[in-house]
Formats: C-alpha cells, sequence, structure tokens
C-alpha cells in the first residue's frame, strides 16, 4: 500500500527538549492539512517503523539534534543516505540511521524530510519544552506546512 505522505515526529517527551518531534506532530493535530497526509508520534523511532515508513511517498521527520547551533534552530536536511543525517541527533541517533540504511539496502527509500530543532540537552528530565526550543514550534509548522503544499 503506498500512502501520500507522513509527518513522523520523533522524540521521548519525558526528556523535555528531546520529545520536540513529538510536541509538533500534537500542535499539527490542531491544523488543517491536505488530504492524505498523516501524522504519527513515532516514539523514540527505530527498525520497528521500518515497515510503516516504506508505506509513503512521501516522509517529513521532525527530530531534536544536538549541534553547534544555537538552541531552537530549524535546519531542513534532505538525507539520501545515513551519513546525510546530523552527527549527533537525540537519544535515538542510531535507530534512525539505520532504518534509512535498512530501506536503502531494500530498494524501497521515500522521499525523506528531515525537521531538526537545535537543543542544547536531550537528558533533562520535563515534560515541557525550554523556551527557546518551544519558541521554534510555530517555525517548524510553518516549514512542515510549505512542504505538503510544494
Amino acid at each position: 500500500m503506498n500512502m501520500d505522505t507522513l509527518v513522523l515526529g520523533v522524540g521521548n517527551l519525558l526528556l523535555k527538549d528531546e520529545g520536540v518531534g513529538i510536541h509538533v506532530i500534537r500542535a499539527l493535530e490542531h491544523e488543517e492539512l491536505p488530504s492524505g497526509v498523516h501524522l504519527m508520534d513515532g516514539g523514540t523511532g527505530g527498525l520497528h517503523l521500518l515497515g510503516v515508513l516504506q508505506d509513503y511517498h512521501r516522509i517529513i521527520m521532525i527530530d531534536a539534534t544536538l549541534d553547534d547551533h544555537l538552541p531552537g534552530t530549524v535546519r531542513l536536511i534532505r538525507p539520501r543516505y545515513a551519513s546525510d543525517f546530523p552527527p549527533l541527533m537525540s537519544a535515538h541517533e542510531i535507530g534512525l540511521r539505520d532504518m534509512i540504511e535498512a530501506m536503502i539496502l531494500t530498494g524501497r527509500v521515500p522521499e525523506i524530510h528531515l525537521i531538526v530543532i537545535s537543543v542544547k540537552n536531550i537528558q533533562e528530565v520535563d515534560m515541557t519544552l525550554s523556551p527557546e526550543v518551544e519558541a521554534a514550534v510555530p517555525e517548524v509548522i510553518r516549514m512542515v506546512k510549505s512542504l505538503l503544499h510544494s
């Protein structure tokens, strides 16, 4: 079954900014989106999502990343290979990279857009986002909507 677009938020809601992908999915649930768009809370990601992801033509992934950018910085990446992912994607980095490599091996790779939000800490326990990362959520929503309409 080939479906249109999946917007996948990954992260852990218990680890403050590490859960930003899930917070964005929850916010998108209140937005008007085009038909054929599905939203998914991917939790901490990993290979168990492989079969689901390969059912879509296009995937927009949203995740936190530890990098040299200021917290709340939003970037769009078009990964074609596992090596295209930022070097320090949040706590589930290995699972997402392995998933992309597995899709490449099977020859069933959807079009992937990766929206990353820079964070300062992925180990702080709290269910709310830091002010810098929370302020980035509307920008991520605009970016997702733009991608959906392109």
